[in-house]
């Protein structure tokens, strides 16, 4: 692996020194340096254990130790020779500091573990884990050998109607509906022997559509009495902390989400890793809590009407649901398991990412594309990876590069490490491409739920007409699709002549948390450095869930009622206190559809698309009306189309004939008076 420290140097604003043999030979340089006080970056993480060790037993050592890895990433790839600037932006990134620390979530296990399956199935897995956790088996049939004849666990057995919860707080429901009580039952194999037909199986249950009512296995049962035919299906529950599932994909009911809660595992009956996760479940552990909620840019419901529901609809652990009455989402914590999907598809940064946050992701892509380029680095681009799955085939790749048998990751591209891959979106994606990025590659292994490799495409083609029209040639956003590292070897090399164009300039701006703002940001510099000679007054945007777009109002219809104004959650829609007017602000707008679903008219619909011009910022008139005078006093209390509406169709009920009518069309005040002093009127107190 080349490496020239002194150009590495220079990037970094830092001497530094080469070691070939840190680890072995070197091993004091590096005891000496984790003395001096001062942060320690050890650019190998294949012997981060024993670093750490050899940290730990230094007298003196007080410096923090971090790891990144330059081999794989970078310097083992046939492009080797280039990829100095690349690793000078690893180094960079890997001196920024730890994301701040979040709120947890806290769970505990006290280790009572439910396996649900064939009897069989179910007592040879108990066997492999009840030395350490508290096994109880809930039968789905005898298997092919049927329950051991010494009975090890407590046995449960009926018709499962529920399974909720998560890892140390699930919850069974079932229905006892079997007349055979498992508890009563001594698996003594008289009845299996009496029953003519061969209905019960050595799981101890009778399967009713073979019974026919013989009822031999009652007599051979009489003296444990276990057997009743009379008795009621009791509806049960029982709490576990963990739930071992052996029934095959689909059964029902059951989790089955994408991605289930935690401490609820399906097992194939070979993968014993699965087994030995399962064993360390007990005691008391935390994750962070992944998102922030602000309720108050939360464009889900308004008056009862629900508009966007894209967290909802995406979720793969259904942890989010929709509370209309109290017009937000409710996120469990418990069943999040920090994808982040639902805070990409927010519209209005409601929804946002807390760990690491889009601040902190921000900053690290800012800083790599900062340092590449100044490192004499051109057309960059991030390689977006879960932290799992993706960067094992990332490390995969550079191993099969330097064995001659990959290419490897290419010299241009820098992985970016994320929780998960559907955790970023349109925000930082465009502000990247400000920043310089030629391309942003998102690797997806195929353990990523369904929805969320629409939902990106979805955003790329937003993002990917944005740049269109602006004058950026080429394809800035990919999806890489990879089981495998030769997989991400070929997606990679076919993306190399498919870099886009950027920016003259690249953007210095610092992504915030704030996620319109960021966009707002980005869209500034794009367009302020757009290639077009002539850029149009609007960009037209892919249909479907879009973070921009204008209302169109039909004129005819509206009665400017204002319900809409009062349904918009960003004050896109806006009324003018001084005159009868709809008035809209396009760059507030985020088509949550709140406003067409609130019109008692249905006179408003959506256009998704990104308005150019200044005006985009300012309120623009939608429609007006004259002012409906009162008849009586003259003083305007409506509007002319909200009131002739009205008398439209108020003029053929029985109460509005005659001044009845005639009284809708003064105000309230006048209104009181002429009905009081009406001769031909019954009054209260003439009762």
């Amino acid at each position: 692996m080349p490496l020239d420290p002194k150009a590495l140097g220079t990037a970094l604003h830092e001497e530094l020194t080469l070691h070939s043999t840190l680890c072995r030979r070197e091993a004091g340089a590096f005891q000496q340096a984790v003395c001096s006080g001062q942060a320690v970056l050890v650019a190998c993480t294949q012997e981060e254990r024993l670093f750490t060790e050899l940290a730990g037993r230094t007298q003196g050592a007080t410096s923090p130790l971090r790891f990144v890895n330059i081999r794989e990433t970078g310097g083992w790839s046939r492009d080797a020779s280039q990829a100095g600037p690349k690793i000078a932006a690893l180094l960079a990134a890997a001196h920024l500091p730890e994301p701040e620390p979040v709120p947890a979530v806290a769970f505990e296990s006290g280790g009572r573990l439910l396996i649900i399956g064939a009897l069989d199935a179910a007592e040879r897995a108990a066997a492999l884990l009840d030395d350490v956790l508290d096994v109880t088996l809930f039968t789905q049939g005898p298997g092919e050998a049927g329950g051991g004849q010494e009975r090890r666990h407590p046995v449960l057995g009926g018709r499962i109607v529920a399974l909720t919860g998560w890892l140390g707080r699930f919850e069974l429901q079932w229905l006892a509906d079997n007349p055979i009580d498992l508890d009563l039952c001594t698996r003594c194999n008289a009845c299996v022997a009496a029953c003519p037909e061969g209905a019960i199986g050595l799981d101890y249950q009778i399967d009713m559509a073979a019974c026919t009512g013989h009822r031999d296995c009652v007599k051979a049962c009489a003296v444990a009495g276990a057997i009743r035919f009379d008795r009621e299906a009791e509806p049960q529950s029982q709490s576990f902390d963990l739930v071992l599932d052996l029934r095959p994909a689909g059964a029902s009911p059951t989790f089955l989400q994408h991605a289930p809660p935690q401490g609820y595992l399906r097992w194939d009956g070979q993968n014993l890793q699965a087994l030995l996760r399962l064993r360390e479940l007990v005691g008391e552990f935390d994750k962070p809590k992944f998102f922030n909620y602000n309720q108050k840019l939360c464009a889900h419901s308004r008056n009862r009407e629900v508009g966007c529901s894209a967290c909802v609809d995406i979720c793969s652990a259904e942890a989010i649901a929709s509370d209309p009455a109290r017009q937000q989402v409710v996120v469990n914590p418990h069943l999040c398991v920090g994808c982040g999907a639902c805070t990409t598809v927010c519209p209005t940064g409601a929804m946002g990412y807390a760990y690491p946050s889009a601040q902190d992701m921000g900053a690290r892509i800012r800083t790599l594309l900062a340092t590449y380029q100044q490192a004499g680095g051109r057309q960059p681009g991030l390689l977006l990876h879960d932290q799992e799955k993706g960067r094992q085939l990332v490390h995969e790749l550079g191993r099969a590069a330097q064995l001659g048998v990959a290419h490897g990751v290419p010299a241009h591209m820098m992985p970016v490490a994320l929780w998960h891959t559907a955790s970023t979106g349109l925000d930082l994606w465009l502000s990247a491409i400000a920043q310089g990025a030629a391309q942003v590659v998102l690797l997806l292994t195929g353990e990523e739920a369904p929805q969320y490799a629409e939902a990106l495409r979805a955003q790329m083609e937003v993002a990917q007409a944005l740049l269109r029209d602006l004058g950026y040639a080429g394809t800035h956003l990919h999806c890489v699709h990879a089981r495998s590292a030769t997989d991400l070897d070929a997606g990679l090399r076919a993306l190399d002549g498919q870099r886009g164009a950027v920016p003259v300039q690249a953007a210095r701006f610092a992504p915030t948390n704030d996620k319109r703002a960021t966009l707002e940001l980005a869209l500034d510099h794009l367009l302020a450095h757009a290639p077009a000679a002539a850029l149009p007054e609007a960009i037209a945007l892919p249909g479907g869930p879009s973070p921009w777009g204008t209302v169109v109002v039909d004129k005819d219809r509206c009665t400017l009622c204002m319900s809409c104004v009062s349904a918009c959650p960003a004050s896109a829609l806006q009324d003018n206190p001084q005159a009868p007017q709809l008035r809209f602000i396009e760059r507030n707008c985020v088509q949550c559809g709140l406003c067409e679903r609130t019109c008692p008219e249905g006179a408003i619909a959506l256009q998704p698309r990104l308005l150019l011009t200044p005006e985009r910022g300012q309120p623009r008139l939608l429609h007006e009306t004259r002012p409906y005078g009162c008849i009586r006093c003259g003083r305007p209390f409506g509007t002319l189309q909200a009131v002739e509406a009205m008398l439209g169709r108020l003029a053929g009920h029985p109460m509005f004939q005659g001044e009845a009518l005639e009284r809708l069309k003064m105000c309230g005040d006048c209104r009181v008076i002429d009905l009081y002093s009406a001769q031909n009127e019954v009054k209260v107190t003439d009762l």
